[in-house]
Parts: C-alpha cells; structure tokens; sequence
C-alpha cells in the first residue's frame, strides 16, 4: 500500500519561473486594504554597458495608518463625568458594544467624523458591556446609538448604523 507521499507527484517548474528577471516583469496583484498602499518601484537603467539593463528596487507596501489615524478614545463610567459632561465643547459619544454588528458597520464613519471635526467636536466611544450603569441613565435600549452633548447636556440622540450625511447632519445643528 503507498503512502500520501509515494503517491504525490512532484512536478519541475521552468527555471524561468525563479528568475529574478521574470519576476521584474510581472506586477504582484495585491489585495486592495485602506490604508496599505504599493509604492512603485524605482528603475534606473545602466546604458554604460553593449545591452541595456534595468536594475530595480522591490515595490514596497506602505502603511498609511499616520495620516489616517484618529483618536477616538474610550470612556467608562469613571471618566464620563470629566469627559463629557464637563467638556466645554461639543461632544459626540458611541454607546456600542464588541459583539454588535452593525457597531463596527459604523466605528469607521465615527472615525472620519473626528477626523473631520477635529478641534470641533470631540468622539468618544463607550462600551456598554463595561459600563452599563451610564447607558441605562441615558436610556440605551439598542445599539449602536450615537448622541451629542453640548455643555453638558443631552442634544440630540441617533440610534442605529446610520449614513455619515445623518450624522453629520446631526452635529452641524449644534457647532
């Protein structure tokens, strides 16, 4: 009886195959992911020489994460008090919870929207698993539900994954 490896045929590839020349000349077909992006690579050719050559540099993948990273920090039940309430500008918080699809559906939206109305209006992001006692003084009943304090009051409230346009909607009435 054979084994899985007696049985398994190995087949030889071209030599081509391996060639750094062949590999030059074909682009690698990446996957398109936010912020990643494929610098192109550098060719500088050598005309000193009978044939002309191309000496080139690996393309490179470069994280983007710096220009669209945003901080949209976290609050508990401890920090609400200094945070929000106390906040001399507008505030925008996300009661949502780890489990919640359409909380992630709308995490990256709230994150173009701090971008947006940085030093306008400051996000925050409670999670109502670890701070149930401030979601239901603000009777949160589902999530994801965003709400807008301004001095320290409750302005407006939108409850669900919701376009960014209803959003910003929402916060351009109390800027």
């Amino acid at each position: 009886m054979a084994t899985l490896f007696e049985s398994l045929a190995v087949v030889p590839l071209p030599f081509a195959a391996f060639s750094p020349v062949a590999a030059r000349r074909t682009s690698a077909k990446l996957p398109h992911h936010a912020g990643l992006r494929l610098r192109p690579a550098a060719a500088t050719r050598f005309v000193a020489s009978p044939t002309p050559r191309i000496a080139s540099r690996a393309a490179r993948v470069v994280c983007e994460a710096q220009n669209t990273a945003v901080d949209v920090s976290p609050i508990t039940d401890a920090n609400w008090q200094s945070l929000v309430l106390e906040s001399e500008s507008a505030v925008l918080v996300e009661f949502w919870a780890p489990w919640c699809g359409p909380c992630r559906m709308i995490h990256p939206i709230i994150d173009e929207l701090a971008k947006q109305y940085a030093g306008k209006l400051k996000c925050y992001k409670l999670n109502t698993d670890e701070s149930p006692s401030t979601a239901t003084r603000y009777g949160i009943r589902s999530i994801p539900t965003v709400i807008i304090f301004k001095n320290g009051e409750k302005k407006d409230t939108v409850i669900g994954a919701v376009p960014k346009s209803t959003l910003t909607t929402s916060i351009e009435k109390f800027l």
